[in-house]
């Protein structure tokens, strides 16, 4: 089968951290078997070749300055809740130019004599309506998956919930990286009987537990070899709820006076972030790392004590990758009940849950791991055997082969 994707985000380089659930879905449908184009709107950073991991990948170009390079990769919206004005000045461009990409791929290949047999839009908003037109006027199927962001900005306004509504009927199939995603989706007007969730994957295999991580990571970052490590991981933006952990650390250093908070990644809220932890007068017990390719970041999980993901409701993720990367190195997790988090995570099972924008309620849960290393232990374990047995990409790439067959076949 040939397959013809567009999304908005893509790991830049091997290695970076930009939507890596891209990549991973898109190289692990064609090693099974499926013919895989890719079609991106162009970076200056972007730097892979034209074939990565078995999947072909073709660059449109869409600003009319250099100024408008501002669709996709991370950077449309200012800390993942607002539209950024040259975002919606550059919209028009990139629309255009996604649209008239995927009518060019699919001529060329109709011309050819190897026509594509579907097209796979990821995000609804901005990538839908470009491949719902093309899909429609070559006859071919339309399947869209969400990845979080696309539906939150969809209930922000009525006019861009028309538009995903529109696009969610049109398409022969939606899938979903979460259940509270899919609910959203079919809120705005998707239809049940076509629409899947699947979660999202873990390299098993770079993300794992791994002893030497610890003394390693301690050193890098000048702290003694047993100080207690607490990480987040993310982009500094609002959604991640960093804010939250910050307003949490004081009273979690009341009982672990010894332990650092880790903030790994970037994003619009750094310098904001790095203020309030001054005001908390805890900036001596946080540590802003900046972003780190994906093998450091898999040995900073693997050195961490306790894992927190305290996002909330604010340009809410689907499922956070994080989440999975920490559940693999077999970490001890603290995360929010939001979004996809409990479709993984049973509370006292895998992890402990707590309510989103509680503070104390995460100061507790985040002191009861680092002083109780019994019950640390058994829930990273167990969240380990659970991402081993259930949510690895390779299952990821096998339940999205399942239902782009199923839509190609049913044509």
């Amino acid at each position: 089968m040939r397959i013809l994707m567009l999304a908005s985000s893509f790991p830049k380089w091997p290695g970076e951290t930009t939507a890596p659930f891209m990549e991973e879905i898109a190289a692990g449908v064609a090693a099974r078997g499926h013919a895989v184009t890719l079609l991106l709107p162009y970076h200056p950073e972007l730097q892979r070749a034209t074939v990565e991991r078995a999947v072909r990948l073709r660059v449109y170009r869409y600003a009319p300055h250099r100024a408008l390079n501002v669709w996709g990769y991370a950077q449309s919206l200012f800390s993942d809740t607002q539209v950024k004005f040259r975002t919606l000045v550059a919209a028009p461009f990139a629309l255009g130019a996604a649209t008239q990409a995927l009518m060019a791929e699919l001529e060329q290949a109709r011309r050819a004599g190897h026509a594509y047999d579907l097209v796979h839009a990821h995000w609804v908003l901005p990538n839908g309506p470009p491949a719902a037109l093309p899909a429609a006027l070559f006859g071919l199927p339309l399947v869209v998956s969400l990845h979080g962001s696309d539906i939150y900005l969809a209930e922000r306004h009525w006019a861009l919930a028309l538009v995903a509504a529109l696009t969610l009927r049109a398409a022969d199939a939606v899938t979903a990286c979460s259940g509270d995603l899919r609910a959203r989706a079919l809120a705005l007007g998707a239809r049940p009987a076509t629409s899947h969730v699947i979660p999202y994957g873990v390299d098993v295999g770079q993300f794992r537990p791994d002893p030497h991580a610890r003394a390693a990571v301690r050193n890098e970052l000048g702290l003694p070899a047993a100080a207690p490590v607490v990480l987040g991981l993310g982009r500094l933006v609002a959604k991640k709820g960093f804010g939250v952990l910050l307003e949490a650390w004081p009273t979690v250093l009341r009982t672990c006076p010894d332990a650092t908070l880790v903030l790994v990644g970037y994003g619009d809220l750094r310098a904001s972030l790095e203020a309030q932890a001054a005001a908390l007068g805890i900036s001596g017990r946080v540590r802003f790392t900046g972003q780190l390719e994906r093998t450091r970041t898999a040995a900073y999980l693997a050195a961490a004590d306790v894992f927190a993901l305290p996002i909330v409701r604010d340009g809410v993720d689907g499922l956070p990758n994080t989440l999975l990367e920490a559940m693999g190195a077999g970490r001890a997790i603290v995360a929010s009940r939001v979004a996809g988090v409990p479709d993984v995570l049973d509370d006292g099972c895998h992890g402990l849950i707590v309510p989103e924008r509680n503070p104390e309620r995460l100061a507790t849960a985040l002191v009861r791991l680092l002083t109780d290393h019994d019950l640390a232990t058994r829930l990273g374990h167990a969240a380990r055997v659970r991402v081993e047995q259930e949510l690895t990409w390779q299952q990821t790439a096998r339940r999205y082969a399942a239902v782009l067959e199923a839509i190609a076949d049913s044509r």
